[in-house]
């Protein structure tokens, strides 16, 4: 497993990644999601063991590779971790001779490395390729070839920034299914970033938001497509959603995706109190209750959560504690008020 401890990480005296645990387990796929400028980059370098963090620690099967304090990974650790970055750089000839390079490097034999290269190339649809020199390839191809260059060498963990950032859909899915093939078939833990929340949670085990160098936990529910404005005053903007508007901070605009978490969400009898930092306040009936156990990942303590389904001119759902359910008096057709905060709602 690998495994970030008390990060803090700095860029000119500014923090840009502040986290406290994150773990790439074995045999897991776990997406990154977050605007461009959120620090996706930068966490995967800090996984990849190509820069130390400022501050914290670096783990791999539960042995500190790489921190603050001056710990540095050796060659042999480092081949447990490819990166594929998101503009990768393939080496001078054919696509054949890239995919040679770490299998030489390995003294994997002539007709074992050719055997591998073969059905690596067969599996992400890049075979007519082989033969072709890097310059004759599109953006896309590139990056296809470069993430069959990781597999090939078979890393423990493979970690991918928007790797289907230059592809069709048709070149993205075969990518994604190259790698689900891969985890079917060997223990391989995949983390990759991305801004394309679709399909993170199509293809990931558990998909995180990194917003302001935090990382949170990001459900399926309250997930809305919408068409950001392109002026409004500093960085708030509002979205039409079903009958309501969701009140947002960002400098995005044109089309996106708004993600409220559940756990974000404050669930009342009553409008809160005028004036209040929450810009949505939204007020309808419960829809649906569900209770879920203590131990369930849920939000609450020892007595459980409670999902709480309203429709308040749109579907929404809120995550409260067993007791603030019954302390509410929830019941279905009940009125019930949602609040929650401009800055809570992510934008991808």
């Amino acid at each position: 497993m690998l495994e970030l401890r008390g990060v803090r990480h700095h860029y000119d005296g500014r923090v840009v990644l502040d986290i406290e645990r994150f773990a790439v387990s074995p045999g897991a796929l776990t997406a990154i999601v977050g605007p461009n400028g959120a620090g996706k980059s930068t966490l995967l370098r800090l996984l990849a063991l190509l820069e130390p963090p400022t501050e914290g620690e670096v783990l791999l099967d539960g042995k500190v590779v790489s921190s603050g304090r001056g710990a540095r990974p050796d060659a042999k650790l480092r081949r447990r971790v490819t990166l594929v970055e998101q503009r990768p750089m393939l080496f001078r000839g054919t696509v054949r001779d890239n995919l040679k390079f770490g299998l030489r490097a390995r003294g994997i034999r002539r007709a074992e490395l050719n055997r591998l290269i073969e059905d690596v190339a067969a599996r992400l649809g890049i075979a007519r390729l082989l033969e072709r020199q890097r310059h004759g390839l599109s953006d896309g191809e590139v990056q296809r070839v470069a993430v069959a260059r990781s597999l090939v060498i078979e890393p423990d963990i493979l970690l991918l920034d928007e790797p289907a950032s230059s592809a069709d859909r048709a070149a993205a899915q075969t990518l994604y299914h190259a790698l689900e093939e891969e985890r079917r078939r060997r223990p391989l833990a995949i983390c990759l970033a991305s801004h394309l929340l679709e399909d993170a949670y199509r293809w990931a085990d558990d998909v995180r938001a990194l917003a302001e160098g935090k990382l949170s936990t990001v459900t399926p529910e309250n997930l809305f497509r919408v068409e950001l404005p392109n002026a409004s005053a500093g960085d708030l903007k509002h979205a039409r959603v079903g009958a309501v508007e969701i009140a947002a901070m960002t400098d995005k605009s044109g089309p996106a995706i708004l993600a409220v978490p559940p756990t974000d969400i404050i669930v009342s009898r009553e409008p809160p109190p005028s004036p209040s930092s929450a810009r949505n306040v939204f007020t309808g009936r419960v829809t649906r209750l569900a209770h879920q156990r203590p131990g369930g990942g849920g939000a609450g303590g020892a007595g459980g959560a409670v999902h709480v389904t309203a429709d308040v001119g749109v579907e929404l759902v809120a995550v409260v504690t067993d007791e603030a359910a019954r302390d509410l008096g929830l019941t279905l057709g009940s009125t019930v008020v949602f609040a929650f905060k401009a800055s809570a709602v992510r934008v991808f």
